[in-house]
């Protein structure tokens, strides 16, 4: 098991990981203190001579002092080598946050098994047991990894992340191009390649807090007092609850206090955010929601939360899911949400199930029977689809 702590290290590693077909790549990382993850462990493995586990593998401490993880970023840049990670996304963002980079070309075991029938959201663990025929010891998930040092079973135990992950990516990969379903992933995966999806706009912020008024000036008021919490938060790297958390962000939009004191009386706010910097900016952005132009309200977000499905449609809908499902062997969750299926069923058509290759899979089908084109035959155990 090598431990680096060097740059110098890193980049011999990392050289030979640039020869190589593909690199196993995992972190542990913390951030329930902080806005952003706090990268603590990196791990990566190489394939052998003599098959995927017969190369190397290691751990690098980025907690290290001197150590610079530049060789890493310009790994992750290098497109003669596969980046292969299990459920990537909190993974990209780290890597796209602190060194600006997102790994090309990428391959998520996770999204590939639900293209080779191993069902939603396959875990690591899931996938170990079934394709590397291995056990995955969990007992340090719940490690704290900026703790210095690391016991000798805190290390397995986040190596065990990419040295059976070889095993996985190999069958799985196999299995696609097989299928010449591996294209499938390309597509699921450009979503996750995308720099737009780390990257949080503090005027952007407000879309993500629930609400079930669509007043123009309440929304304005929201807006201001997510964008001011997004700002703050990023700032000084903390979690956005800890500035305050939706429910209070709109209690203070609806009671749109405007003096100091007025905060005091708001059952939801923390003490903190009463006074000094925090309690200032509540104030100045209540105080622009209030001031917001008309012309310039945010639109709620077209949503369908009234929108009129034919629920018997919709059942028809979900029974030719299953049935697609079950034929091409692909999770019905990745093929079409349940939102996506009562959207078709009230007559929206721009969802994802109609594009790429989920049309193919299920969408052009779901057309034909909302156009009341083809029906549904129960053979036995098997849906049948055929024309009307």
């Amino acid at each position: 098991m090598q431990l680096i702590t060097t740059t110098t290290a890193l980049a011999e590693f990392c050289a030979a990981a640039r020869a190589a077909p593909y690199v196993t790549v995992d972190t542990e990382f913390l951030r329930e203190r902080t806005y952003y993850a706090q990268l603590c462990l990196l791990q990566m493995a190489l394939p052998g001579p003599d098959g995927p586990t017969s190369g190397p593998a290691v751990l690098v401490d980025p907690l290290a002092d001197g150590l610079s993880l530049d060789p890493f970023y310009e790994l992750l840049r290098d497109e003669s080598t596969v980046k292969v990670l299990h459920a990537a996304r909190q993974d990209l963002e780290i890597f796209f946050i602190e060194g600006g980079v997102l790994p090309k070309p990428l391959f998520d075991t996770q999204v590939a098994a639900m293209v080779c029938g191993f069902g939603d959201q396959a875990g690591y663990e899931t996938l170990v047991r079934k394709l590397a025929k291995a056990q995955v010891d969990k007992s340090s998930r719940f490690t704290d990894w900026s703790r210095r040092p690391l016991s000798d079973a805190q290390l397995k135990y986040a190596l065990a992340d990419v040295t059976h992950l070889r095993v996985v990516y190999e069958a799985l990969d196999a299995k696609l191009q097989a299928t010449g379903r591996a294209p499938w992933v390309v597509e699921e995966l450009q979503t996750l390649s995308d720099p737009e999806t780390y990257i949080q706009r503090p005027q952007e912020a407000w879309q993500r807090v629930r609400t079930r008024n669509d007043s123009g000036r309440f929304l304005a008021i929201v807006r201001e007092l997510a964008a001011f919490r997004e700002s703050y938060a990023q700032g000084r790297n903390v979690p956005r609850s800890r500035v305050y958390k939706d429910d209070a962000l709109l209690e203070l939009a609806s009671v749109k206090p405007t003096a100091p004191e007025d905060l005091g009386r708001t059952r939801l706010l923390l003490r903190e955010a009463r006074k000094g910097e925090i309690a200032n900016g509540i104030l100045e952005a209540v105080a622009r929601g209030m001031a917001c132009d008309p012309e310039d309200f945010p639109k709620a977000q077209a949503g369908r939360e009234n929108m009129q499905v034919n629920p018997a449609l919709a059942d028809l809908l979900r029974v030719l899911l299953k049935a697609k499902s079950d034929s091409t062997d692909v999770a019905a969750k990745l093929i079409a949400s349940a939102s996506d299926l009562d959207a078709l069923a009230a007559g929206f058509r721009d969802v994802p199930a109609l594009a790429g290759w989920r049309a193919e899979v299920f969408g052009t089908d779901a057309l034909r029977l909302c156009r009341g084109e083809v029906g549904l035959a129960v053979k036995g155990g098997k849906v049948d689809v055929f024309g009307i």
